[in-house]
């Protein structure tokens, strides 16, 4: 099994010169800064195939307030349904508690069926949030807090 490891400047150039693999065509380059990597890097976590090609990756980072705020998450079509996402929320829980975090934060779409069915597997819940965004647009706002 592959196994979830620190992500590496060179994983974030190939998911970026490969978005639609991960993304089905949306328009995510703007979440992909290497600010991730160069100030977060203890909690960017990459899986990689046999032979190096990132299959799932997820940047996060602890905030002040305690939580592990999740960025961006990903698994490369062809790998989703094995339980790749959730063993990368796993390992980065571990990686934020260890910060002093105490909950989990992850925000998507409203029309993101796909990320509120997967977080709420996971024990989150899904709120939404009219003028979350910028552009005055809602948001699903997922929180779980992390037992002891």
């Amino acid at each position: 099994m592959n196994e979830v490891q620190l992500a590496a400047l060179s994983d974030l150039a190939a998911v970026v010169s490969e978005l639609d693999a991960f993304w089905d065509g949306r328009d995510t380059g703007f979440l992909h800064q290497a600010l991730y990597l160069h100030e977060f890097g203890d909690t960017a976590l990459a899986v990689r195939g046999d032979d190096a090609t990132v299959l799932a990756y997820l940047l996060g980072f602890p905030t002040p307030a305690g939580v592990g705020y999740i960025h961006a998450v990903a698994v490369r079509q062809g790998h989703r349904g094995g339980g790749l996402a959730r063993r990368l929320y796993d390992e980065f829980e571990a990686r934020v508690r260890a910060h002093g975090a105490h909950e989990l934060k992850a925000i998507t779409h409203p029309s993101n069926d796909g990320s509120i069915a997967f977080h709420r597997s996971l024990g989150f819940s899904a709120t939404e949030v009219p003028n979350y965004s910028f552009l005055g647009e809602s948001r699903m706002v997922f929180r779980r807090e992390m037992s002891n």
